[in-house]
């Protein structure tokens, strides 16, 4: 039993480990939704990216394209219906990122509406994201 939880801790740790560390000449954006979604990064501006974990991006301007997975549950959709499941892509424009700083998108949907928000690390809002499309995306 010790084996095997010694063995979990340091896989957990590993996978800590994984991430990088962030560039203090650019500006690190995490991305955070409730454990029932999944967002993931897309792009910077046209730029496809290689991690889906986070974004960084250098200082000015940028668009940020994000995929937002989420349940709706069948009280949204009509009486006799199951939930379904719905993807959607969000982009969300910026034009003052700062070198060396953390930003948040925290993400989520009411009914059939993604939504996410951009936040600074004092916890202020700095922008919205717009809903781009939705469905197999």
């Amino acid at each position: 039993m010790r084996q095997f939880l010694l063995a979990t801790s340091l896989l957990s740790f590993g996978g800590c480990a994984m991430m990088p560390s962030p560039d203090p000449s650019q500006a690190w954006v995490d991305l955070r939704t409730s454990e029932a979604n999944t967002l993931q990064a897309a792009k910077v501006d046209a730029s496809e990216l290689e991690d889906d974990r986070y974004f960084q991006v250098t200082p000015g301007q940028h668009e940020l394209h994000m995929r937002l997975q989420f349940a709706v549950t069948p009280s949204n959709i009509g009486p006799d219906s199951q939930g379904l499941e719905r993807t959607c892509v969000l982009k969300l424009d910026y034009p003052e990122f700062a070198a060396g700083q953390r930003y948040k998108v925290v993400a989520g949907s009411i009914g059939f509406r993604p939504w996410a928000k951009l936040y600074d690390q004092q916890h202020q809002l700095l922008a919205r994201a717009r809903e781009s499309r939705c469905g197999e995306v």
